[in-house]
């Protein structure tokens, strides 16, 4: 007993000096680790540094940087500021142009808890929030000289290098710099960004969520960035493929529609090529309100760092007609209001070809009323300008061009019996009057026209049924669809033969004095009223007192 007794006591001094070696141990661990992050903070916060500033060629800027050894190696930082090369070496702060280049709130990143010497430590993912990119117009960039001498890599930056494989970025901006008189910068909200492949040299692979500003939507794009050589972001190359969601229209004034997009886009973010495609359901000008399916394919070049966009072309259905245009969409300030220039929204000038297109469907768009006024197959060419402004865009789209319409029909019974009457008169056969159908008598039409202010003017329209020639000129007001044309119409038929019956037989030795440029008769005609309530006025009982005037 005496002998287990003893071996019992020398059993619990070892687990006292046992434990008390461990406690002692833990002690300088604790010490020791304490020690290794109070030096390896600023150790791993100035290697940061060194890397963003030699990547950038630029002054870099850290806040606070804190490290962790808690499963594993845990770092995290804040006040992240880079700013523009051209300040990297000391050059004076431009007007304007004081802005860090990228700003980030935050950022952290874990390794796993082990180094090799020669190494890079391995980060699997860098996370970012609150980032803001704020890039210098291209200006900047073509005043801002290379550095003379590329600064040396400190002794440390052998020691210790990173290898990182995954960024992602949430709730971010990118503001893109003019140096455009009247121009604005173009911002993008950033909700998520993903970058991988960044380890190699080679370009960034990406996939993207932004919020598109104008028109208001969702973008979801992927594809690659880079490889990024010189200090200008605009110019490094850029492609991939993007999705836009949900995009409201009514983001311009005077439009209307949710529209989705597809396509696909290469070059550099100065400089891009973008072939895509655009579906609207229900497009409309807002001030009318009838909606009509439009799509379109396109090709383009635009400018991302100021979003102005060069169309060549776009190819377009509206309802059942088909047109194809060319031209410039731009942003543009208004005047100084009160010290400020205030951002009015789009300048928009093209040229337009209507090559298969209705008469109904453009009609319908610019009409309260589902009731239109003519039927009938269209082609046309056309100047179109819609100048930045406040007025809704029917007020503020200026047309000038030459049309040509063909089997055109009045919906409107009054008008389409007058015109059958015209016809079946120019033809001589007055006789037919109560039997033909007025819906058979189909018209051409062609003529230059205006649009401005919401007024389309037709200075020279010829209508031609078979057996009259109409020549009218006047105006058609797209608010409340007032008609005021007046002209004259040149029957091939005789008056005698135009008049008929027995008033024909005594008009028949007059006939000579009634023929004019080659027409058996002219009849002065008008056309009033509204697109509803349209009037016509065709008197032949006055045919001889108005052509002796």
């Amino acid at each position: 007993m005496e002998e287990i007794r003893r071996s019992v006591g020398r059993r619990r001094k070892w687990v006292t000096w046992i434990a008390g070696g461990l406690i002692l141990a833990l002690a300088v661990a604790a010490v020791v680790v304490d020690l290794g992050l109070r030096h390896a903070e600023p150790f791993l916060r100035a290697r940061i540094v060194e890397e963003l500033e030699n990547r950038f060629h630029a002054r870099v800027e850290l806040d606070s940087f804190h490290l962790s050894l808690v499963n594993g190696m845990q770092a995290e930082g804040k006040g992240l500021r880079i700013w523009p090369p051209a300040l990297a070496a000391g050059v004076a702060i431009p007007t304007g142009q004081g802005e860090p280049l990228i700003r980030l709130d935050h950022f952290r990143f874990h390794s796993p808890l082990h180094y090799a010497p020669g190494k890079p430590i391995h980060i699997s993912l860098l996370e970012l929030k609150g980032m803001s990119i704020h890039l210098p117009p291209r200006s900047h960039f073509e005043h801002t000289a290379p550095p003379a001498t590329v600064k040396p890599r400190s002794a440390m930056a052998g020691m210790v290098s990173f290898d990182l494989e995954t960024l992602e970025c949430t709730d971010a901006e990118l503001v893109m710099e003019t140096s455009k008189p009247g121009k604005l910068p173009l911002e993008f909200q950033i909700a998520r960004l993903k970058l991988t492949n960044l380890a190699s040299h080679e370009a960034l692979n990406y996939d993207a969520e932004l919020t598109n500003p104008r028109p208001k939507g969702t973008i979801h794009a992927t594809g690659s960035f880079g490889p990024w050589h010189g200090a200008d972001l605009g110019e490094a190359p850029l492609q991939g493929n993007y999705v836009f969601d949900h995009a409201d229209l009514a983001s311009f004034k005077g439009i209307a529609g949710i529209l989705d997009s597809t396509g696909h886009f290469q070059g550099t973010l100065r400089n891009l090529v973008v072939d895509g495609e655009t579906r609207t359901p229900d497009f409309r000008l807002t001030h009318f309100g009838n909606a009509l399916p439009l799509t379109t394919n396109f090709h383009a070049r635009v400018d991302g760092t100021n979003g102005d966009t060069w169309l060549d072309p776009v190819e377009a259905t509206l309802g059942r007609s088909h047109f194809i245009a060319q031209g410039q969409i731009v942003r543009v300030r208004s005047e100084v209001v009160e010290g400020a220039q205030q951002y009015v929204g789009h300048d928009i000038a093209l040229t337009v070809n209507v090559d298969k297109a209705r008469i109904e469907d453009f009609m319908r768009l610019a009409s309260r009323s589902e009731k239109i006024l003519l039927t009938g197959y269209l082609t046309a060419k056309t100047s179109l300008h819609i100048p930045p402004g406040k007025v809704p865009v029917h007020e503020r789209l200026k047309l000038d061009g030459r049309f040509v319409l063909d089997q055109a029909r009045f919906t409107s019974a009054n008008i389409q019996g007058r015109i059958a009457e015209l016809s079946l008169r120019g033809q001589g056969r007055p006789n037919e009057l109560k039997t033909t159908d007025a819906a058979t008598i189909l018209a051409t039409v062609q003529g230059s026209f205006q649009m401005a202010g919401g007024m389309i003017t037709l200075p020279a329209l010829e209508f031609t049924v078979p057996g009259a020639k109409i020549q009218l000129a006047g105006t058609y007001g797209m608010e409340g669809g007032a008609l005021n044309f007046a002209g004259t119409a040149m029957m091939d038929a005789s008056v005698s033969r135009m008049v008929g019956g027995w008033k024909g037989i005594l008009l028949s030795p007059a006939d000579r004095f009634f023929k004019k440029d080659g027409a058996g008769t002219a009849v002065p005609i008008h056309i009033g009223g509204t697109r509803e309530k349209p009037e016509f006025g065709a008197d032949f009982g006055r045919v001889k007192t108005d052509e002796k005037q």
